[in-house]
């Protein structure tokens, strides 16, 4: 009697453990748990980290290593299938359908800042992107101080213009500068010899370069004009047993050299649909992030 009554009672214990793990489940994890379904915004131009191929697909960089962290969450919750929905986001609605709940991450190109932070989370850094500049090889540039006197361009309303303006008036370059209405003019400029160099972000200007008539005519600066901005996938901020998982997989994905081929895959090779190689190998500050993986928005931190 008192035997059975000791099975029972530890059958029901552990039944009543069960049932409150499941119960602890809050925020997102419980959401894709109890609808069986997890939400990937995704863009649908931010080459190579997040776009269309031409089935209308979304792939890139970003996309691979979000795939990676639903692996990591199907994992977690012990689920035979995990449907993964694709939800279309821009510059001005990843944040809002982030915070709403629409998306669960968001898988492109977007800055990890303190102003940012603010609203969302961000998981360990993908990339680092600089304020640099593109030249032809036969201008013979090697610094930024080698701009002086010259005529560049970069578009308006930009940081990097801003950046520009800054570093010639405290350096005393006497650069003549010249702001373009987009991107593609300020990179035109500079292939028929309007303006020497063309300050953008270094991975705009690797995508430039790769779809230009001639890409081995140019190169681009080591000298920055920022320091690193690092790029994060999103996801919804006080959420930290979600964040838990997410950081869990990013940071075993780019640590275990992993994330190093999946980087090369998407920027010093031949990318679809028009086989462009933006030939941007890993450098030295983002190789010492994945060897640490971080989700810090500080700059500094990545020198």
């Amino acid at each position: 009697m008192t035997r059975n009554y000791l099975i029972g009672f530890a059958l029901a214990a552990a039944l009543g453990a069960g049932q409150a793990q499941a119960e602890e489940l809050t925020g997102t994890l419980k959401n894709i748990k109890e609808t069986g379904a997890i939400t990937l915004g995704f863009r649908d131009s931010s080459i190579p980290f997040s776009y269309l191929d031409d089935n209308q697909k979304p792939i890139g960089y970003a996309m691979d290593i979000c795939n990676k962290i639903v692996d990591a969450v199907k994992k977690e919750l012990k689920l035979d299938k995990l449907e993964v929905k694709l939800n279309p986001v821009t510059s001005a609605t990843r944040i809002p359908l982030m915070a709403n709940g629409t998306v669960d991450l968001e898988c492109g190109s977007t800055t990890n800042n303190v102003e940012r932070q603010k609203q969302v989370a961000f998981t360990n850094t993908h990339f680092l992107t600089a304020s640099r500049y593109v030249f032809k090889k036969s201008s013979g540039l090697k610094s930024i101080d080698d701009l002086k006197g010259k005529t560049v361009v970069s578009t308006s309303g930009t940081t990097n213009i801003k950046q520009l303006t800054e570093a010639n008036v405290a350096r005393n370059l006497g650069v003549n500068i010249i702001p373009a209405k987009d991107h593609a003019e300020a990179f035109l400029m500079v292939e028929t010899d309007r303006a020497v160099a063309f300050v953008m972000d270094d991975v705009l200007l690797a995508s430039f370069v790769a779809g230009s008539k001639s890409p081995d005519d140019y190169v681009i600066s080591k000298d920055a004009f920022s320091k690193p901005e690092p790029y994060g996938i999103m996801l919804r901020k006080d959420d930290a047993p979600f964040k838990k998982v997410v950081d869990a997989a990013t940071a075993a994905l780019y640590s275990s050299g992993e994330g190093e081929k999946i980087y090369d895959k998407w920027f010093t090779q031949k990318v679809p649909p028009k086989g462009l190689n933006l030939n941007l190998p890993l450098g030295p500050e983002l190789k010492n992030e994945f060897a640490k993986p971080s989700d810090s928005p500080d700059p500094d931190s990545y020198k």
